[in-house]
């Protein structure tokens, strides 16, 4: 191990006086020898599993991790997490679990950090709310630390053209509405995920993957290496080692790293992509554990200023795979940067800047990647939209979408499963507002996601001839005209509980205006809103609680107070 300690390693709580001597038993029942125990100890956090093709890599990828760990003088400890997967969970009530195991991931990372006193932490997941909630603890606890996005999976082939996961979900609507086979179906099904990663386009993983990067917690160039490429390994050891150097004082601490500049990358970096709407939801969240108030106002004015060069799925056409045969994510930022987008300033967990990390990155191709001159949109690929309906906004993703208005009147659905037997059924008309509400955090619990029942409106040949509104959320798969995370939610007391059959309402997501808002006076919705009877909340186990405690959308959905600053144990 290189140079001396900087600062006195917490581990050493483990092992140093006469007190001790048990703990330093229980080292020794780990397999270590005195020189070990004296090293500096970090857990080696990973969401592998068999959970989801997304997870069922990890653990590999957290060896090679260890081993550039201990290669770097220090001693690793695996500290597998939960993980829920959102494939698994699709179209049913075990979604509810989804965005509450981001909770459980960051609560998991700091208990372990905290309770054993690791000197660093070493991150690695792949699955949707896996990354924020690895990146949510390490900024939480405070303490050295790196996160590694897993990887993407490598897209399925089906007559000689790329396809995932999405494709399936569309093909399943194209039965119902006559337009494909069961074969067909089948075929999809069979081949949309060959191999182990995250799913392929920019969805939530990999839109967070690279927020990873831009907000300086991840290795530069590590979020587009898919998961089974051999790069991986050494990208891991790498990684370890200045992890290492970081855990010697030789680096900055997570907040040092997560400021508000950083998080304006972020962003950026999401609107420029086409991104996962989901991605609004977890800055915020990520920013509130840096004790930084960053809510989606915030997000909505850097989304408003950034165009979209990256031409990805859902709303354009390449995949996670392309990205890293283009350059990387790095490509992206460069030209960000170069333009006056980002913030170069801002400092990495290499201590180096992000301008200095983006020295070596390529100039974009063209086509996987646009430069800003040749943007496919010079205000980004999501929206925030406001209006009397949803006063503390409600989010779109606009990439792709050939229609910015529609008005039409609202069919209300009371939960998701109702909405979901109408689809199925046609029982909706062209030009219909469908409303889905009581999907909201405090509501559901939990904010399920819908990406089955946006899919199946496009696999009718209807997903742009509807809109769907909900205070629930929506895949980063998600396209069409489908806004979510309205605010307040229906179980807030939101004017989205105030809808009836047939109330008009308008939506422009044009740039000018960004609204969204029903025939309603003010007088009127509160009229109504009185006249509602709460909803029974739950009882009992993981929902109670989380509905017990978790805080609007538009603050991250999040369950506690703050920046941790109570505990000497965390600076």
């Amino acid at each position: 191990m290189a140079g001396e300690p900087k600062r006195p390693f917490r581990s050493a709580t483990l092992y140093e006086g006469l007190v001790r001597a048990t703990t330093r038993s229980f080292l020794r029942g780990l397999g270590m020898d005195e020189d070990e125990i004296r090293r500096p100890h970090v857990g080696v956090f990973h969401t592998g599993g068999e959970m989801s093709p997304c997870n069922t890599n990890l653990r590999e990828q957290a060896q090679h991790a260890k081993t550039g760990i201990y290669a770097a003088g220090g001693m690793p400890h695996e500290c597998p997490v939960v993980s829920i997967s959102d494939g698994l969970t699709m179209a049913h009530s075990g979604m509810r679990f989804s965005l509450i195991s981001r909770e459980l991931i960051a609560d998991s990372v700091e208990a372990s950090t905290r309770g054993h006193q690791w000197d660093g932490i070493f991150a690695i997941g792949a699955c949707d709310k896996n990354l924020p909630g690895l990146m949510m603890g390490i900024v939480r606890c405070n303490v050295p630390g790196v996160f590694v996005h897993g990887g993407a999976a490598i897209p399925g082939q089906v007559e000689g053209r790329d396809v995932n996961v999405v494709n399936t979900y569309e093909t399943i609507g194209k039965v119902l509405a006559g337009a494909a086979t069961r074969e067909q179906l089948d075929t999809m099904s069979a081949n949309c995920l060959p191999t182990a990663g995250a799913c392929a386009g920019q969805f939530t993983a990999n839109t967070m993957g690279m927020v990873s990067e831009a907000l300086g917690l991840a290795p530069i160039g590590s979020s587009m290496v898919p998961a089974v490429f051999a790069e991986r390994a050494p990208l891991m050891r790498r990684a370890a080692k200045q992890l290492m150097a970081a855990v010697m004082g030789e680096a900055p601490l997570p907040r040092d790293i997560v400021t508000r500049k950083a998080l304006e990358n972020a962003c950026a970096v999401v609107s420029a992509t086409g991104g996962s709407t989901n991605a609004a939801l977890h800055l915020p969240a990520i920013a509130h554990e840096a004790g930084i108030a960053f809510h989606l106002d915030d997000v909505a004015e850097i989304f408003a200023r950034t165009p979209l060069i990256g031409n990805l799925s859902p709303g354009g056409k390449y995949l996670a795979r392309d990205v890293y045969y283009a350059g990387g994510a790095q490509v992206i930022m460069k030209e960000l940067l170069a333009h006056g987008f980002l913030h170069g300033d801002a400092l990495t967990w290499t201590g180096r800047t992000l301008a200095e990390e983006l020295a070596d990155a390529n100039a974009p191709d063209g086509e996987v990647i646009r430069r800003v001159e040749e943007a496919l949109s010079r205000d980004g690929g999501l929206a925030v939209l406001k209006g009397n309906l949803c006063p503390d906004g409600a989010l779109l993703k606009v990439a792709g979408l050939q229609t910015l208005v529609h008005s039409g009147p609202a069919r209300v659905f009371e939960n998701e499963e109702e909405a979901q037997s109408a689809v199925q059924n046609r029982r909706y008309e062209a030009g219909d507002v469908i409303v889905i509400r009581n999907e909201g955090p405090k509501g559901s619990p939990g904010m399920r996601e819908m990406l089955g029942l946006t899919a199946l409106l496009y696999g009718q040949g209807m997903g742009d001839k509807v809109a769907l509104l909900t205070d629930g959320r929506f895949s980063g798969a998600t396209r069409g005209l489908c806004i979510g995370y309205a605010g307040p939610e229906a179980a807030a007391g939101g004017p989205i509980a105030a809808l009836r059959n047939g109330d008009r309402i308008h939506i422009d997501a044009r740039p000018q205006a960004r609204s969204i808002r029903v025939e309603l006076s003010e007088e009127e919705i509160r009229g109504r809103l009185a006249t509602l009877q709460a909803r029974p909340a739950p009882r009992g186990g993981l929902l109670e609680k989380y509905a017990a405690t978790v805080r609007p959308a538009h603050q991250g959905a999040v369950t506690h107070s703050g920046a941790v600053t109570w505990l000497r144990d965390v600076s």
